[in-house]
């Protein structure tokens, strides 16, 4: 099939390279140029691993082309609309100027038949708006939500083989002519097995916010029972063990520490409640700022962790953060933790490197005060502690041995509860973990 993809960030690049992966013709547009001239030379713009490659791959064929000129999506049969949807400045509500101005623009080239499918994550109420739109313009035209559920590190894999797909439409019905096109689209993974939900617009709409609610709340949770453990001299990490054995639990995203960020989890749960709000059901959603609250608090607590580490406070103490990133294997520092406690104790007088395999570049845009360093072994030399705030492998395997040869002082905040404390400890380190004695 010939496909547009409207918005070429984290989500449409993915989007694009994967759908002609899969078999289409896809030309993917943006109004950045750069981004554009990267994707066109098969440079994906941001750090997500195994995207270069099926960038190169797929252009090879012919099937995949980008470009800034909102004509080329004139053909097309399917219209993905994947631009971003940030947070308003100053306010919880999501920011729909993109996703309003991209379907606007697209309209014109809408043709009889045609889907335009939205990925954006969206207040609820958004697809009923825009499908006005389309259907006053070509009224043969369907308007359908299908959100995505994409793992930033992970998001090649989850677009072509995902746990689920949800189709949004008009009437909710399997006979809806939009599903069967988009069942052709999707038909590679589906033929493996991956299970698909037809619902009306809005349920598909709530779909992706209320996971991230979920996961956001989950998070939360155990993060709340680290401060609890913390007061009791319980260990979080074994009280995560055990109730994860319950299998209405789970121990999937039971893992205490710095708390979420990134893209997604803290712009989407407070949309999210800014949107009950103005559905008159806010009460429904309260809970979720106490979540936003207790993750925004973990942030406050590593800095106190950190002064409590080196015994005298922090005032031109020499702190080394390892990692920038919100997450391992990216290089988004959207709304990320770490860099977050970074700037904290440099305001409070500490001397800050930060060290990261793949953010820096993005994380002293964000941050230009403090200093950054590539190299783990050079960023923790004369070091009075070192803070373990992002996973990545590379940390996770570090010698204990070795980095204290390169400290000032073999002291270490595990940030994520990922090093095994009694092989720190049995090299000198003093280690402290975030709800563990």
């Amino acid at each position: 099939m010939r496909i547009s993809v409207i918005g070429c960030g984290y989500l449409g690049a993915v989007h694009a390279a994967c759908m002609a992966k899969l078999g289409h013709d896809v030309v993917g547009i943006d109004v950045d140029d750069r981004k554009i001239s990267d994707l066109s030379a098969a440079k994906a713009p941001f750090y997500e691993p195994g995207l270069e490659a099926l960038l190169g791959d797929v252009q090879k064929t012919g099937r995949l082309t980008f470009t800034t000129d909102m004509a080329a999506a004139a053909g097309s049969d399917v219209h993905f609309i994947c631009v971003g949807t940030p947070q308003k400045k100053g306010e919880n509500g999501a920011d729909m100027t993109f996703v309003d101005a991209a379907v606007q623009a697209l309209l014109p080239y809408v043709s009889s038949g045609n889907l335009v499918v939205g990925k954006s994550t969206v207040p609820v109420g958004t697809a009923a708006r825009i499908a006005e739109w389309v259907t006053s313009h070509q009224a043969d035209a369907h308007l359908v939500w299908n959100p995505e559920f994409l793992r930033e590190g992970h998001a090649v894999s989850d677009t072509l083989s995902p746990d689920r797909f949800v189709y949004g439409v008009s009437d909710g019905s399997e006979q809806h002519p939009a599903v069967a096109v988009l069942d052709e689209v999707y038909s590679t993974p589906l033929s493996k097995g991956t299970p698909r939900l037809v619902t009306d617009l809005p349920t598909a709409e709530l779909v992706k916010t209320a996971a991230n609610s979920f996961l956001a709340t989950k998070i939360s949770f155990i993060n709340a029972m680290a401060e609890l453990c913390e007061a009791a001299g319980a260990d979080v990490t074994r009280l995560a063990d055990a109730i994860g054995m319950d299998d209405r639990i789970g121990r999937k995203f039971l893992h205490a520490g710095i708390g979420f960020g990134g893209g997604c989890l803290p712009k989407d749960i407070r949309a999210f409640m800014a949107r009950a709000g103005e559905l008159g059901a806010d009460q429904a959603l309260t809970f979720l700022r106490e979540v936003d609250a207790i993750n925004m608090r973990r942030r406050t607590r590593v800095v106190e962790l950190t002064r409590e580490l080196c015994g005298d406070g922090l005032l031109g103490k020499r702190i080394t953060v390892l990692g920038a990133a919100f997450k391992p294997e990216s290089d988004d520092v959207r709304d990320s933790p770490a860099l977050s406690i970074a700037a904290q104790l440099q305001l409070q007088g500490a001397v800050v490197t930060v060290t990261d395999p793949k953010a820096l570049a993005n994380a002293a845009r964000r941050f230009p005060e403090l200093q950054y360093v590539q190299n783990t072994e050079d960023a923790v030399i004369g070091a009075d502690a070192v803070l373990l705030l992002t996973e990545w492998q590379e940390y996770r395997e570090l010698d204990p041995h070795l980095l204290k040869d390169a400290v000032a002082s073999a002291r270490i905040l595990d940030g994520r509860n990922v090093l095994d404390p009694i092989k720190w400890r049995a090299a000198g380190w003093h280690y402290r973990g975030l709800g563990r004695p």
